[in-house]
């Protein structure tokens, strides 16, 4: 056994000096590939045909290297070993193989990019990598999310920067008894005087609710470039002029406000569904009631107590 191993050695290291070769050509091949595909439109298949040479170089190597250290080893032999085991393989390594296929996939299909700010699930921000088996995106926060590959290609991924414009848009809500032409125009004003605003497609007033304190308008209008940064800085501009610019103008900003209504069942109208105001129509062959005042109600409530206890001395003494 000693005597085999020492005259294995050669061959060992020839074989170790031929594996090595052939991985650091592929590696100088992955580089090149990826050299001559630096714009951004043929980026992802650079990295698709950069790695699969590299991976499928660097098994030729191990062939090679088996080969010669051990003259016996038969490739095909290998090849159709693996054939039989490829079921089990496929079982054991189901997971990672989807990745993989998933990963060349999204590489050569480009849903998104490298430096796209995508949106999955509960996360966002710009991916950073798109590997083999997962892709790396960085937040907003600067923490780093991985996503494993097949979750992104069977799932629902939106893509901020996919296009060149992106539109913006936020609810301003004013009051019932101000001018509505006159609040578009001054939010109309404010966005159009806004360089990044964009003037085509052009900005947008529109009323979209009748609330229940509030009427609604919706502010709309387009930016460029679409990213994130650019997008929060367009919005506190103009959320801070447009209410500054109102304001000014006089138009209201109303807090929400609900109506109360009072009912001591103490009215005249108690009883009697055709007259009473609240939760019931008023008829229309009779008068709708008057409205009460709520102070006034108090002080008769009041009123009454004390005309009750003066006339009861039973009760006055116990109130006492």
């Amino acid at each position: 056994m000693v005597q085999g191993a020492i005259a294995l050695i050669p061959n060992l290291v020839i074989g170790l000096v031929v594996f090595i070769v052939f991985w650091l050509i592929g590696k100088i091949l992955r580089s090149f590939v990826r050299q001559r595909t630096q714009n951004r439109d043929t980026r992802n298949i650079g990295l698709v045909f950069g790695r699969l040479s590299q991976g499928g170089l660097i098994i030729l190597g191990f062939l090679v290297a088996a080969t010669i250290i051990f003259p016996s080893f038969n490739p095909a032999d290998a090849l159709a070993t693996l054939g039989i085991g490829g079921v089990a393989i496929g079982f054991a390594f189901k997971d990672i193989l989807q990745n993989f296929l998933a990963g060349i996939l999204i590489l050569i299909t480009e849903p998104f990019r490298l430096d796209d700010q995508i949106v999955f699930k509960d996360f966002e921000g710009t991916v950073e990598h798109i590997e083999t088996r997962a892709t790396t995106i960085r937040t907003y926060d600067g923490r780093r999310v991985v996503i494993p590959n097949a979750e992104l290609f069977t799932n629902a991924v939106m893509v901020n920067t996919a296009y060149d414009h992106r539109r913006l848009q936020y609810d301003i809500g004013i009051g019932y008894g101000d001018d509505i032409a006159r609040a578009k125009d001054i939010i109309l004003e404010t966005l159009n005087s806004r360089p990044e605003v964009l003037e085509d497609p052009k900005p947008e007033a529109l009323v979209v609710e009748l609330a229940d304190s509030t009427i609604n308008i919706r502010a709309r209008w387009w930016i460029e470039p679409p990213r994130r940064a650019d997008a929060v800085a367009s919005m506190d501009w103009v959320l801070e002029n447009i209410c500054n610019q109102l304001v000014a103008a006089g138009i209201d900003l109303p807090f929400p406000t609900q109506q109360i209504l009072f009912h001591d069942q103490t009215e005249e109208t108690d009883g009697d569904r055709s007259r009473q105001r609240e939760g019931w129509p008023v008829s229309p062959k009779s008068d709708p009631p008057r409205a009460l005042n709520l102070s006034r109600s108090v002080l008769t409530m009041v009123q009454n107590q004390r005309s009750q206890r003066q006339t009861d001395p039973a009760k006055q003494s116990n109130h006492q």
